[in-house]
């Protein structure tokens, strides 16, 4: 499928920008992906997944981070038109009427902000713990702020917010609030670390796996991963999993 660039990459942070494009797509669901074919050349080769940051009448807003080339391709991309695939996987579970704790760390908040949106639709009350490494790579900031009931953020060197990792942050609030659901996002390490906090609260979890995908739509089995009930395509059976099937120790 064809989609229509409608603005230039916009830089949101430290090696982050925002992309937008429109397409003929009627529905996406928070937590759901977009896979991009970035140039036109065999080289980068497989195309790039990335998550939905926010979602109107066709049009994808696409926060990426320049990790490698093709991304940095992306962050200098001149062509109205790209090569793009959406919405693909399992998205998040939206509740309603509800009190819920968003979890995210670096790139993993970018989902978050479109499912603040619909939780939000949906009557719900929303608190964010945004965490990330130093202030100079929160993006979006205001936006988030603007959506969400409250949202605390964390840094690891104390620019931002309060010093130390979401796992603090985190372990703080549930012990002092009651919720209905927590959603978690970010890299396997900030979440292997959670795991253990949210499991004592006995609040119900969808955590969303960062899995490189060499396909998005599983015909590769590249992304699989063992589970408690087996194994999974990250690509097709998620990225959004029920924590509780999450074998942390050998993912």
């Amino acid at each position: 499928m064809k989609g229509t660039i409608i603005s230039a990459p916009e830089f949101q942070a430290d090696d982050h920008y925002l992309i937008r494009i429109k397409t003929d797509v009627e529905t996406a669901a928070p937590g759901q992906f977009v896979t991009m074919k970035i140039g036109s050349t065999l080289d980068p080769f497989l195309r790039r997944p990335f998550s939905i940051f926010d979602f109107n009448d066709g049009i994808f807003d696409v926060i990426f981070q320049v990790v490698g080339k093709g991304t940095k391709i992306l962050s200098n991309y001149k062509d109205a038109e790209i090569d793009i695939l959406g919405s693909l996987g399992k998205g998040f579970t939206l509740k309603e009427n509800s009190r819920v704790l968003l979890i995210g760390g670096g790139a993993g908040n970018a989902p978050l902000y479109y499912l603040t949106k619909k939780l939000k639709e949906k009557n719900c009350d929303v608190t964010q713990i945004y965490g990330s490494r130093s202030k100079s790579l929160i993006y979006c900031k205001d936006r988030y702020c603007k959506e969400s009931d409250a949202v605390i953020f964390t840094t690891d060197d104390g620019s931002e917010g309060t010093k130390g990792f979401v796992t603090d942050a985190a372990a703080s609030l549930l012990e002092k609030n009651s919720y209905d659901m927590v959603y978690v996002c970010g890299p396997k390490p900030m979440m292997r670390g959670l795991s253990p906090v949210i499991e004592r609260s006995g609040i119900p979890c969808e955590v969303s796996l960062e899995n490189y995908f060499g396909c998005g739509t599983g015909i590769c089995y590249g992304c699989t991963i063992r589970t408690k009930e087996g194994n999974r395509r990250v690509c097709t059976d998620g990225p959004v999993f029920n924590a509780d099937i999450i074998d942390w120790n050998i993912l």
